[in-house]
C-alpha cells in the first residue's frame, strides 16, 4: 500500500473484508510503529545501530526481547517485544518500566474513581469502553497513587494572610478496628488576598476539641499562615478557645444560618413561621443594639414556651453579632453558608456511592478528589470581590495585605 501527500488510497478499504481484519491490520501497524520506536530508543541508548562496526568492543549490546502486555485505549491489550541489553540498563521511555497501562486510560479510571464509582463499576466501564480487563486490585493501586499528591498538597505551603476561613465537616463511616465508625472530615476553606478562594487543607478525626483543632491551627501556621482576619464556623466544639491561642487577633463568627436552624428545631410547626419573622428582626438589624432589642422582643414574646431556643442565641452571643459591625457585602460573605456547603455538596456527591470506607486512606483519597473537582470552578474572586476588598481595607487598615 503506497500512501501519498499523507492520504490513503481511495480503494484502501477495499482490501479487508471485515472491521475485525481492518482493526487487525492498524493494531498490527502500532505494535510496529512502536517496536520500532523502542528500537531507536535502544540505538540511542547504545549509541550504534543495529549491525554497524560502531558497536565493536563499546561494552554493551543488544540482548534480545522480553514479551510485556501493555493495556491500551485504542487496541485494548497489546503483545509488545520490548528490546533489552545486555548491562541491564537500558530504560525505555514509550513504554517505561514498571508500566502496563496507558496514561489515558489511568486518568479515565482516577476520573471515574473521583466521581465516585465503585471499583467493580469502574471494571465493567473500562471492559466495556476499552475492551480490557482490569481487576479490582489494579483499580485501587492506580488509586492509590493519588495518595502522592494528597501527601503534598497537605504540606504545601500557604499564603501569609487569609481575610477569611471557613470550616465545617462532613461525616463519613470509616472502618476502624474492625467496626464502622463516624468520623467528620475537617475542611478549612481560606479567602486570599487576590479575592479567590482555596481549600487549605482536610483533617479526619473522630471527636471535636480543642486540642484537635489546635493541631489543626498550628498546622496551618507550620505552612505559613500568619494571620486570619475572620474565622466563620458551625460552634464548632472547641474552636473560639483554640484560636485565640494560634491566632489571637482573629475575629470569630459563628454561622448565622446554622443557629437559625438550630434555634427552630426547638418550636413546633404550627408557631415557626411566626417565630422565624421575629427571630429574623435580629439579624438583620443595622446594629448590635438594634439587635439586642430585637432579641429581648422574641425572648419577651416567646421565651416561657421556647426557653432554649431563646438560651442559643443568649449563650453564642458574642460570637455571633460580629458581623453586624461591617457593612452591608461583607456581612454577606461572613453569615452565608454557601462557600463551604458548595464544597460539602460536591464531597458529598462523590463519596455517596461509598457508604462505608474500608480505612483513613480511601477517604482521603475520595474527599482530596472531589475538592479537586469542585475548585476548577475557584478561578475568578467571588462576586462582588471589588466592594469586599475596599471595606477590608477600611477596617482593618494596615492589617490587611490586600495590594492595592
Amino acid at each position: 500500500m503506497e500512501i501519498i501527500d499523507g492520504k490513503l488510497p481511495k480503494d484502501f478499504a477495499k482490501e479487508f473484508n471485515s472491521k475485525e481484519e481492518f482493526h487487525s491490520y492498524f493494531e498490527d501497524l502500532y505494535k510496529q510503529g512502536i517496536q520500532q520506536l523502542l528500537q531507536g530508543e535502544l540505538d540511542v541508548h547504545l549509541g550504534y545501530a543495529k549491525h554497524t562496526k560502531e558497536g565493536h568492543n563499546t561494552g554493551n549490546s543488544r540482548n534480545g526481547f522480553f514479551s510485556k502486555t501493555i493495556k491500551s485505549e485504542t487496541f485494548g491489550d497489546l503483545v509488545l517485544n520490548i528490546p533489552r541489553d545486555r548491562n541491564g540498563e537500558f530504560e525505555p521511555q514509550i513504554i517505561p518500566k514498571g508500566e502496563t497501562m496507558s496514561h489515558k486510560i489511568e486518568d479515565a479510571i482516577l476520573g471515574m474513581y473521583s466521581r465516585g464509582m465503585t471499583r467493580s463499576d469502574i471494571v465493567e466501564q473500562v471492559k466495556s469502553v476499552y475492551g480490557i480487563s482490569v481487576s479490582e486490585s489494579t483499580i485501587s493501586s492506580i488509586s492509590d497513587k493519588i495518595l502522592i499528591d494528597v501527601e503534598e498538597w497537605t504540606k504545601r505551603i500557604l499564603e501569609p494572610q487569609y481575610l477569611v476561613v471557613w470550616m465545617d465537616a462532613v461525616h463519613l463511616k470509616v472502618r476502624t478496628d474492625g467496626k464502622y465508625i463516624n468520623n467528620a472530615m475537617h475542611v478549612v476553606i481560606g479567602l486570599r488576598a487576590d479575592g479567590l478562594k482555596e481549600v487549605l487543607g482536610m483533617w479526619l478525626n473522630k471527636t471535636e476539641s480543642a486540642s484537635f483543632w489546635m493541631t489543626v491551627l498550628s498546622d496551618l501556621k507550620a505552612r505559613g499562615v500568619e494571620d486570619i482576619l475572620i474565622a466563620y464556623t458551625d460552634n464548632l466544639t472547641g474552636f473560639t478557645k483554640a484560636i485565640k491561642g494560634v491566632f489571637p487577633e482573629t475575629i470569630t463568627q459563628l454561622c448565622i444560618v446554622h443557629q437559625i436552624r438550630n434555634s427552630s428545631k426547638f418550636v413546633v410547626y404550627k408557631d415557626r413561621q411566626q417565630f422565624c419573622h421575629d427571630m429574623k428582626e435580629i439579624y438583620t438589624a443595622i446594629n448590635e443594639e438594634v439587635a439586642v432589642d430585637a432579641l429581648n422582643a422574641l425572648k419577651n414574646k416567646w421565651g416561657e414556651k421556647y426557653k432554649y431556643a431563646i438560651d442559643s442565641w443568649e449563650n453564642n452571643w458574642e460570637n455571633l453579632m460580629p458581623f453586624l459591625a461591617y457593612p452591608t457585602a461583607l456581612r454577606k460573605i461572613m453569615y452565608t453558608t454557601n462557600t463551604i456547603e458548595n464544597l460539602n455538596r460536591g464531597i458529598r456527591k462523590y463519596t455517596k456511592t461509598k457508604v462505608q470506607f474500608p480505612d483513613e486512606k480511601s477517604v482521603k483519597k475520595s474527599v482530596y478528589l472531589a475538592i479537586k473537582n469542585s475548585e476548577k470552578a475557584w478561578v475568578k474572586p467571588i462576586c462582588g470581590w471589588g466592594l469586599i476588598m475596599n471595606q477590608f481595607l477600611v477596617i482593618f487598615g494596615e492589617r490587611c495585605n490586600i495590594k492595592h
